[in-house]
């Protein structure tokens, strides 16, 4: 990316005329849940963002004309020169990963696992132009897209970001994906032409932690680090990419955000990346000897923006006291303003005007038009992988069709995380106008060839059907609300392979449509279905499964499979036991499998996804956190990850000690009260049975010193429930219980559980927590007054 002269020129002068605060302001980015229009003029601030669960107003759900009038306020804010600024406009970054997809109405194409099954880097340019038309609708101007990682263990909650685990397909991805949201690589005056800036993220190797763990250690060979998950950054860089976003993980114990051997000397000077760099959520604070609120280091290494979502102020103060008093190089801070302004310059912010006066601005026609969801829907029927067909598929559009399983009439269930919100959980189809479900693509499909379609979970019917479509598959997850510890779906999640079995025993044929964000054990499904279908995270276009796997009236193909794996397919839930289809694998009409279906191996993978184990072996279950916070709310919530850490402002000291395996149990020393360890899943979790059953919640602890008073509390959705609880010190580990009843009894709301595990302390105290599951099994059985 080459500045002209001129702008150059321009860019100089403006700096010239900034102070030392509107320099600083420049290099801090707020999120919207956090942030006015009146801090912006008053902190200059250079960058606004919106966080998986922000919205203008606060409210995710807001529609589209919000949007812009949000993004109108912010800018006028911070061009506002009536107090002797000099006015630079903000840029309001945004997570569209698979379309503008915090939308309500937008485009929700596959996500990227599902468009690395495609091999098509033609219709990712395509998928580009079309996202920074949907965004530019509603006045943003920056995606934090597209995600270049290089997957190498699919446990990891992210790996559906990514497009493939082979390294060469994900480079040639990246230069048509950057081009097509922001143009040629030496296009500017972007806002003119339709077009938004990029981010390629997480700088370096996320894909490549050790276990898969999401913000962990990538400890590979320098090697592996450069031709795996270095090599999408080339074209990238080549095309022009104007941000690039570092990573919460680190490369070999140091982490992304404080890695000057990386973020410069790498990316900056040897790369020769002429944009800036922006961290992740609060990632500076991850750097060995930072806090959200105070980090140095990630300015000396490299940084040039500080995402800093709820703490931007104190991140603010910081660097501003930092740099007053000389301890920040001027010349970096330089650097940095400079690097912002050069964006904002190639981005034509300039002289733009308000976002509502931009081209396409306003546009909510272009949310979701008809012309988009056709390349959605295209990209739907490339991606879909086609792993077995016993002559069932096409489906005879004049016949009789079953629907069953789960997620068969829910866009937000086929369409997965980064949906309107964080998690893509919790939204009705309601919030989804225009989008077809999978359901209502089959049932116009067969409908249109004369046919009929009958929905029902269960697989129960009012008329024999020719044949039956199962879905079943994963719900929406992200980030590490999705980090697994093997590769196999939730017990929970298989209800549907009973459906298959006795739909089967009927003599009914069945197809099985799995929807995923990463390849995974099924080999039940596999052996009882005739078909099976792997459609990924499809989006908001589900009529694109139907397109392929419902033929014409005469039982010929509409479309051929065309997609393949672009990672390969376990063969039980540990990927190290070896590879049932590997990589390109995919069936197709013109090319099926030949012979008859050998039954797979079968194997028992209940037990290693106990979803009634919470905290075990050092770490919190998949989809789970694990928290310290202050006890009167969660303004003060540290979540842990890795250890030694501290919360609290020191006064919460997290260490390791071992219980069942080496470091196998998470101690926390408490200088001084209140402060709570707790267990949080975004999915609310329904323990109503289980207190039914007089089931217990147990925990097993040690205790090297009492707290002046201790709490168990569960919390739910429509109440809480607290119970104090007697902590005896000792010298090995207790399994304490309490009895779901009673905390029921409480208050507690068992049936929508989003923290079922707190346990508050008062004073000074020295607790080690070893284990959090449901059992009947406690050793101490703490009483329940009445």
């Amino acid at each position: 990316m080459v500045t002209p002269p001129t702008e150059k020129a321009q860019i100089a002068a403006l700096m010239a005329r900034m102070t030392l605060p509107e320099k600083i302001g420049q290099l801090v980015q707020a999120d919207l849940c956090c942030v006015t229009p009146a801090d912006v003029r008053q902190y200059h601030l250079g960058s606004i963002l919106v966080g998986g669960n922000s919205g203008p107003g606060g409210n995710d759900f807001a529609l589209a004309p919000q949007w812009l009038k949000a993004a109108d306020d912010f800018w006028a804010a911070s061009v506002d020169t009536s107090q002797g600024a000099v006015g630079i406009p903000i840029i309001w970054g945004i997570d569209a990963v698979h379309g503008n997809s915090n939308i309500i109405g937008a485009t929700l194409f596959p996500h990227n696992v599902g468009l690395g099954a495609a091999h098509d880097p033609a219709l990712i340019e395509r998928i580009g132009a079309i996202t920074a038309t949907e965004i530019r609708v509603t006045g943003q101007e920056w995606t934090f897209a597209p995600t270049v990682t290089v997957p190498q263990d699919y446990r990891w909650g992210r790996a559906y970001e990514g497009y493939s685990s082979d390294p060469r397909l994900v480079a040639s991805y990246v230069g048509a994906m950057v081009r097509g949201l922001q143009g040629p690589p030496d296009q500017r005056d972007l806002l003119a032409r339709g077009k938004v800036i990029a981010s390629t993220k997480h700088f370096l190797a996320d894909g490549g932690t050790k276990d898969g763990v999401d913000q962990g250690d990538a400890d590979i060979a320098e090697t592996e680090l450069r031709d795996i998950h270095g090599l999408p950054y080339g074209p990238a860089v080549e095309n022009g990419v104007a941000t690039v976003m570092a990573s919460f993980s680190s490369w070999q114990g140091v982490k992304m955000a404080g890695n000057r051997s990386l973020l410069t000397g790498v990316l900056k000077d040897r790369m020769d990346f002429g944009g800036f760099l922006v961290t992740d959520w609060n990632s500076h604070g991850q750097v060995a000897g930072c806090t959200n609120d105070s980090c140095p280091q990630a300015l000396e290494a490299g940084v040039d923006m500080y995402m800093a979502p709820d703490t931007w102020k104190a991140i603010y103060a910081d660097l501003l006291a930092r740099a007053r008093a000389g301890t920040l190089p001027i010349d970096r801070i330089d650097d940095a303003v400079r690097r912002v302004l050069d964006v904002k310059s190639r981005l034509g912010l300039f002289g733009a005007g308000k976002p509502s006066s931009r081209p396409l601005s306003g546009r909510f026609d272009l949310l979701g038009a008809p012309e988009h969801r056709a390349v959605a829907r295209e990209a739907v029927r490339k991606s879909l992988v086609l792993l077995k067909n016993q002559g069932v598929l096409p489906i005879k559009a004049g016949g009789r069709l079953l629907i069953a399983g789960e997620g068969t009439d829910d866009v937000a269930r086929q369409s997965g995380g980064w949906t309107i919100t964080w998690q893509g959980t919790g939204l009705g189809n309601d919030k989804f106008p225009g989008a077809t479900s999978l359901y209502s693509g089959f049932r116009q499909a067969v409908e249109a060839g004369g046919g009929s379609v009958e929905l029902n979970a269960d697989g129960n019917y009012t008329r024999k059907p020719d044949a039956a479509v199962v879905v079943f598959g994963e719900k929406p997850y992200a980030e590490f609300q999705g980090d697994r510890a093997t590769l196999a779906l939730d017990s929970d999640l298989t209800g549907p392979y009973q459906t298959m079995r006795k739909l089967k025993a009927q003599g009914i044929p069945v197809i099985a449509v799995m929807l995923t964000g990463r390849p995974l054990y099924t080999n039940p499904a596999l052996n009882l279905a005739d078909a099976f279908v792997v459609a990924w995270l499809p989006g908001s276009e589900g009529g694109g499964v139907a397109d392929v796997l419902v033929g014409d009236g005469k039982g010929r193909p509409r479309f051929d499979f065309t997609g393949s794996l672009a990672a390969r397919w376990p063969l039980t839930p540990n990927m190290r036991e070896g590879v049932l289809y590997d990589m390109n694998f995919g069936l197709s009409y013109a090319s099926p499998a030949p012979g008859p279906w050998k039954p797979l191996r079968e194997v028992d993978a209940s037990q290693a996804m106990d979803s009634r184990t919470w905290f075990t072996a050092g770490r919190a279950a998949a989809s789970w956190s694990l928290l310290v916070e202050g006890i009167n709310g969660t303004a003060d919530e540290t979540r842990i990850t890795t250890v030694p850490a501290e919360a609290l402002g020191g006064r919460v000291k997290i260490t390791a000690l071992d219980y069942r395996v080496q470091e196998g149990a998470r101690r926390f020393t408490v200088t001084g009260g209140p402060a709570a360890i707790a267990l949080r899943n975004f999915s609310p979790v329904n323990l109503d049975r289980e207190t039914n059953a007089d089931v217990l919640l147990l925990f097993t602890a040690r205790v090297f010193g009492a707290p002046e008073s201790a709490a168990l509390t569960l919390v739910g959705a429509k109440g809480s429930g607290s119970l104090p609880v007697s902590l005896t010190p000792g010298d090995r580990f207790v399994r304490y219980g309490v009895a779901l009843k009673c905390l029921r009894g409480r208050g507690a709301d068992v049936t929508a559980l989003t923290k079922p595990f707190v346990l508050s302390t008062q004073g000074a105290a020295d607790i080690a927590l070893g284990e959090v599951r449901l059992g009947m099994d406690a050793e101490v059985v703490l009483p329940c007054p009445a």
